[in-house]
């Protein structure tokens, strides 16, 4: 036995040393929580619906989904990801002058919080839009739902500020309202995709309670989920009464793009003579919905205490500096090499896209009307774009008939009651459902309808 083999000289050996029992482990305190003492969105119904619309689907992987609203995928390439990164990285080195350590922090490091992709954005909306802007008017975003949110947050600066938003209403905007304690007041669509003297009465009746209404929220072209549009007489009669009643708008416009066979109807944005749009857009329909990114163009002017003034895109960049830091670079630069490689034209990069979700929606909408007779009761929209068609039936369509149809009749699609605000819309007994025809093929939409007609034939029948 060697000396470092010995115990040390003040301890016992480890045969005689004394046993030592350790009290037996405290069983874990469990710390619950109470809806309560959490935010009081967490239990509003406009949060719970993409949720639960996504676990419908997953539950029955094997159903035919004509409830996603997701872009086209059989035109989609792994192997134009890197090639997209070469072609912004030669436009960061040649056209912009960065060095190749420019190049390598650009794309590696946090960046620049209001966006690397705005003069390439700015350009897009000039060649697609007819929108003019300053690119530092624009604030690239993690996808369009943080656009709302930052845009939202900002405007909401106290409890009687109010947001207007046209019903039904995109869920992303109204769960958006709900983070930041922003009410929102609905205004009904009638069939120029507004109604102004709804929205003139809502506005009204809102300053007569002690409310500001900061802004109304809308989407001209191809809504969703109606799939109305706004014809260009309504768009300005909009921004005049805007004006009027001094009131922003937020135009969102994921769709415009894929419009039919008539030529294109302008933006707000692109009508503005005032700065009273404050544009969201999404790169999410048109690129890929993967990269995330979205952007706002808040090109109004903000004049601070001190008599500075800024632009409303430099407040919202105070945000999501706090919120996100910045959109990721990699995928901004995915982007724009997209943009890049089409001239920064995505109608040019779309055109077969375009094709696609006209040639789908015509197939939903005759394969309608060849199932359902003239005598039917069932009724369905007509849109001239966009990826949603809205089918009316005489009995009320909830989350236990979707859950039925899926697991039953192998088809999903989505209740336009998640698109109501139940408390001040008449969300409860809504007698619709939204069909999308976007990311589905032909066979796929003549299956999805089989399947949905036996669905409501049973439902009549059984009543």
């Amino acid at each position: 036995m060697s000396v470092a083999d010995l115990p040390p000289a003040d301890l016992p050996p480890a045969d005689l040393a004394p046993v030592v029992e350790l009290p037996p482990a405290a069983t874990p305190v469990r710390t619950d929580l109470h809806t309560a003492e959490l935010h009081p969105s967490l239990e509003d119904p406009a949060l719970n619906s993409m949720n639960f619309l996504n676990e419908v689907a997953n539950q029955y992987p094997d159903a035919v989904s004509l409830a996603a609203g997701r872009p086209f995928e059989e035109f989609w390439d792994v192997t134009e990801l890197p090639r997209y990164l070469d072609t912004f990285g030669g436009y960061l080195r040649d056209d912009l002058g960065y060095s190749d350590e420019q190049v390598r922090r650009t794309l590696f490091q946090y960046g620049r919080t209001k966006g690397i992709v705005h003069r390439l954005v700015a350009t897009n909306l000039e060649l697609d839009e007819g929108i003019s802007v300053d690119p530092e008017s624009i604030v690239v975003t993690v996808g369009c739902q943080e656009a709302m949110v930052l845009a939202l947050r900002a405007l909401r600066s106290g409890p009687k500020d109010i947001l207007l938003a046209v019903s039904p209403t995109y869920v992303g905007l109204t769960g958006a309202a709900r983070l930041v304690d922003m009410p929102v007041l609905p205004v009904s669509s009638g069939k120029a995709g507004i109604d102004l003297d709804d929205l003139l009465a809502k506005v009204q009746g809102a300053r007569e309670a002690g409310l500001r209404p900061r802004a109304c929220y809308v989407m001209p072209d191809f809504a969703n989920p109606s799939g109305v549009s706004m014809n260009v007489s309504t768009r300005r009669a909009l921004l005049s009464l805007a004006r009027e009643e001094d009131f922003l708008l937020l135009e969102d416009n994921p769709y415009g793009l894929f419009h039919g066979s008539e030529e294109r109807v302008p933006t707000l944005k692109a009508l503005d003579e005032q700065r009273r749009v404050v544009y969201l857009g999404s790169f999410a329909k048109t690129v890929l919905p993967g990269a995330r990114v979205g952007y706002v163009v808040a090109d109004q002017t903000v004049t601070g205490a001190d008599g500075t003034v800024r632009l409303f895109a430099d407040e919202l960049s105070k945000i999501k500096s706090m919120l996100t830091v910045n959109t990721p670079a990699l995928a901004q630069a995915i982007v724009g090499g997209k943009l890049l490689e089409h001239g920064c034209s995505l109608a040019k990069a779309n055109v077969r896209e375009r094709e696609v979700y006209a040639a789908n929606r015509t197939r939903v909408v005759e394969g309608l009307a060849d199932r359902f007779g003239p005598d039917s009761p069932v009724r369905w929209n007509v849109p001239a774009g966009g990826f949603f068609v809205v089918v009316t039936v005489p009995f009320v369509v909830d989350d236990a008939l979707l859950e039925r149809s899926a697991r039953d009749y192998g088809v999903l699609w989505t209740p336009m009651h998640h698109f109501y605000d139940t408390a001040l819309d008449g969300g409860v007994g809504v007698r619709a459902l939204r069909l999308a025809c976007s990311v589905v093929t032909p066979d796929q939409i003549d299956s999805g309808l089989d399947r949905l007609v036996a669905l409501i034939n049973d439902v009549l029948a059984a009543r």
